[in-house]
């Protein structure tokens, strides 16, 4: 299983620099709530975001822990997400703290909205929660995802 997890790592590794870089593309001086562009450029963002971490969710999903998985079916998104803020002892720890399960899950919502609206009008006041909450994420995430990464790292040298 050591190379399943060093790639894993790697993996991750790439996907938190992905995710710096959406952060420093939602913090353009021009992106203003204002202008509807605009919105629909901090709403792409805001999917990007939330799609590049249940990436990462999806990858350690996949990990041949017993009881790790989540089967493919309706609520799944939901159901990933939930998993991941679980201690699962004698298995693995939890990936996400509960405050980051609570950002992560309002981007879940708002990216199940933007992705299936094919006539949306992005409303400035809850695009501007929903980017909030982002920014509140951007605080917690890297402790989360350190702490398991060095799970991950002990688990390879195991």
């Amino acid at each position: 299983m050591k190379p399943e997890i060093q790639t894993l790592r790697a993996e991750i590794a790439a996907d938190l620099d992905a995710i710096a870089e959406i952060y420093a593309a939602l913090e353009h001086p021009n992106l203003e709530l204002a202008d509807e562009d605009q919105r629909i450029v901090v709403a792409y963002h805001l999917h990007n975001l939330y799609n590049t971490f249940e990436s990462i969710f999806q990858r350690i999903a996949r990990l041949p822990i017993r009881g790790n998985r989540v089967d493919d079916q309706a609520g799944w998104h939901a159901d990933l997400l939930a998993r991941m803020r679980l201690d699962v002892e004698g298995l693995r720890p939890r990936v996400i703290s509960n405050a980051t399960y609570d950002c992560l899950d309002e981007l879940r919502r708002f990216r199940h909205l933007f992705r299936s609206g094919y006539r949306l009008h992005l409303d400035p006041e809850r695009l501007a929660v929903v980017r909030n909450k982002a920014r509140r994420l951007e605080g917690l995430y890297r402790a989360d995802l350190e702490r398991f990464m060095a799970f991950l790292a002990e688990l390879a040298q195991a």
